[in-house]
């Protein structure tokens, strides 16, 4: 299986991985044009465009008059798909809020000896949209997008919260989708997909009220309709493809490592899978398990490319250095695939979320463990984060200043203004001390 030898022994051996590796983000300019105007068209025409770009691209029958889906439908989807599958989301559910519900910040207050409060409001946003993407056909839907981006702005205090998926060809939602809203508690659903779906949570339509946060995962289009929206809607990132950098040490098992590569390998071409060791020997094994491994995915194709790009064995002189790869790789999964992660734990700066030791495989937190699988990527991980309860809230400063702190302060705050040429300024706190 194609995938790159790679050495690192100092920083300098950087200039040459980042120019590779530099190439996943290069954009298509060709859609920013296109979808200005759908966000235009949407703006402009609303619930008619949305049914006319659902029928072109998705369900040829669409008449606006099927945008909402019915209450009654959400419900009963969940006795459209096994019990036992239910029993799973329902789990995962649970342990995704717990998760999320130690994120949850409360407003906080000072109050000084002269009677002067200070302080801190923390208040949910009004409304958020969420996009779930239906997957190949509507027969794959990310349920797990919808769980994740749905829980932290639930445990925000969010009160309204609009769904969109793309329907399928007959005009219909997968029901695992619909149950999981069900279980979820969501009962606003409508069917449109792409970027006018987009435009329709931020601007509303006839059908959709508009929101103040947008969130979940896309393809470019989506993407790209999110960014030109900065500044008029909250946003929860602009995401590209996905990504996993595994640091192992001898102790690794070559076929887990594999199978953790191809993991990330099968989502996109565009996706890389990068293992970084420090004994040749475990990365001849990778090399060969990878290929057979491979060959037995459904995705194959998208996977083998995908390596065959953007996947590399780096090999490293000592855990220090892999160390110092990962930081500059700032990857959107780590896996610390060695004998003592918690050891190494305190060396990483830069990593979206980060798995311990050889039991935590990514899909893990995907699915099931708790921690948001929303995470940024192409080294955004840099300054930003997983996807959180804060995305959904807002903080307002408090100030009640006493008289006795205008007085004392007064004059301070008058030659502060005065110095930047603002003499309406200085006169407001003066008049006070008249």
């Amino acid at each position: 299986m194609p995938c790159r030898d790679l050495t690192y022994t100092n920083p300098e051996d950087w200039t040459a991985i980042g120019a590779w590796l530099e190439k996943r983000k290069d954009p298509d300019t060709k859609v920013d044009a296109i979808v200005r105007n759908i966000l235009a068209d949407v703006r402009e025409r609303g619930d008619d465009a949305l049914a006319e770009y659902t029928r072109k691209f998705d369900c040829p029958s669409f008449d606006a008059a099927a945008l909402c889906v019915p209450v009654e439908a959400i419900s009963a989807a969940l006795s459209d798909i096994p019990v036992e599958d239910a029993d799973i989301l329902r789990e995962a559910i649970d342990r995704v809020r717990t998760f999320h519900l130690n994120q949850k910040e409360k407003s906080w207050w000072t109050t000084a000896e002269d009677g002067t409060i200070l302080g801190q409001m923390v208040r949910p946003v009004d409304r958020v949209g969420l996009y779930v993407p239906g997957g190949q056909g509507g027969e794959t839907p990310l349920i797990s997008s919808l769980i994740m981006n749905a829980i932290p702005a639930q445990v925000a205090g969010v009160g309204s919260i609009a769904v969109t998926s793309p329907p399928r060809k007959d005009g219909t939602l997968n029901p695992y989708i619909l149950a999981t809203a069900a279980l979820l508690g969501l009962d606003e659903i409508y069917l449109a997909g792409s970027a006018w779906a987009i435009a329709a949570l931020a601007f509303g339509t006839k059908s959709i009220a508009p929101c103040d946060v947008l969130a979940g995962p896309g393809n470019i289009f989506v993407a790209t309709a999110k960014s030109q929206l900065i500044g008029q809607v909250g946003i929860d990132m602009v995401a590209g493809p996905s990504e996993i950098v595994i640091l192992a040490d001898e102790s690794a098992n070559p076929e887990w490592l594999a199978a953790d590569m191809l993991s990330q390998a099968e989502h996109d071409p565009l996706a890389a899978s990068i293992l970084v060791t420090t004994d040749t020997a475990l990365a001849a094994k990778v090399h060969e398990a990878l290929k057979p491994q491979c060959e037995a995915l459904p995705r194959c194709d998208i996977a083998a490319k995908s390596l065959e790009n953007w996947g590399a064995i780096i090999t490293v002189p000592d855990i220090a250095a892999g160390a110092e790869i990962v930081n500059l790789l700032a990857p959107e999964h780590l896996e610390l695939a060695v004998t003592d992660p918690w050891s190494i734990l305190g060396s990483i700066r830069h990593a979206g979320a980060i798995f311990m030791g050889h039991n935590s495989p990514e899909p893990v937190g995907d699915y099931f463990a708790g921690p948001n699988h929303v995470l940024p990527t192409l080294r955004t991980v840099r300054f930003s984060s997983a996807l959180s309860v804060q995305n959904f809230c807002k903080k307002s400063s408090v100030i009640a200043a006493s008289p006795s702190y205008v007085a004392e302060h007064g004059a301070k705050i008058a030659r502060l203004a005065r110095l930047e040429g603002l003499e309406a300024h200085a006169r407001s706190v003066e008049q006070r001390n008249k």
